[in-house]
């Protein structure tokens, strides 16, 4: 199996199983929960391949990606009763997902040959958006347009994915890492509450 598809796979678990965990936090049914699974792990995907005229898209032509979705959605809602936290699992899985995520699209856009700023675009679309369709079938304003660092943590990523790139790293080495800077740099902004700055703030009036 090609190192990409891995990726790929890889990010659809990492995002079916926080979609499952957004989904229970609402109490949802089963088919809630796994439509919300689908639509979380698959959604961004779906949207760059449309940008890209890459149609039918992929999950239309390959069936493991749903029996992926099923599998892993499955798998989560199984040991939900040895989970305590729900907003914990629903973090470490969904940082995984972006990072995950954000490599397969900025290497969707230089298979296609477009500027590196596009393929870092695509990388944001692939990680951000299927969050941003879960989260409004979830009745939240998604991540992406609060304060949270979120998609600047996939804009970072592909930022230093591409200044490795001309270094001649391998391959496996630069989306290791590019996957690695993502989820830390995630996970330590919320560990350390980063936010991007606040334009609503009220003025201090005395």
């Amino acid at each position: 199996m090609e190192l990409l598809q891995l990726i790929d796979f890889a990010g659809i678990v990492a995002f079916s199983i926080s979609g499952v965990f957004a989904a229970m936090e609402k109490k949802l049914d089963v088919f809630g929960i796994f439509s919300i699974a689908f639509i979380t792990a698959l959604g961004g995907g779906t949207l760059r391949d449309i940008l890209l005229g890459d149609v039918p898209v992929n999950w239309m032509y390959n069936i493991n990606y749903g029996l992926i979705v099923l599998i892993s959605t499955i798998l989560a809602m199984f040991f939900t009763n040895v989970i305590k936290s729900y907003h914990s699992i629903l973090l470490a899985f969904d940082s995984l997902g972006i990072g995950f995520f954000t490599v397969l699209g900025i290497q969707k856009g230089l298979s296609h040959e477009l500027h590196p700023a596009i393929c870092i675009l695509l990388g944001t679309i692939t990680a951000c958006f299927g969050g941003v369709i879960r989260d409004i079938s979830l009745n939240n304003i998604p991540l992406i347009f609060q304060k949270e660092i979120y998609a600047t943590a996939c804009l970072f990523g592909g930022i230093v994915y591409f200044l490795l790139w001309k270094t001649g790293l391998p391959d496996i080495l630069l989306e290791a890492f590019c996957i690695a800077i993502i989820v830390a740099f995630r996970l330590i902004a919320v560990r350390y509450y980063w936010k991007l700055p606040d334009l609503y703030s009220k003025p201090d009036r005395t």
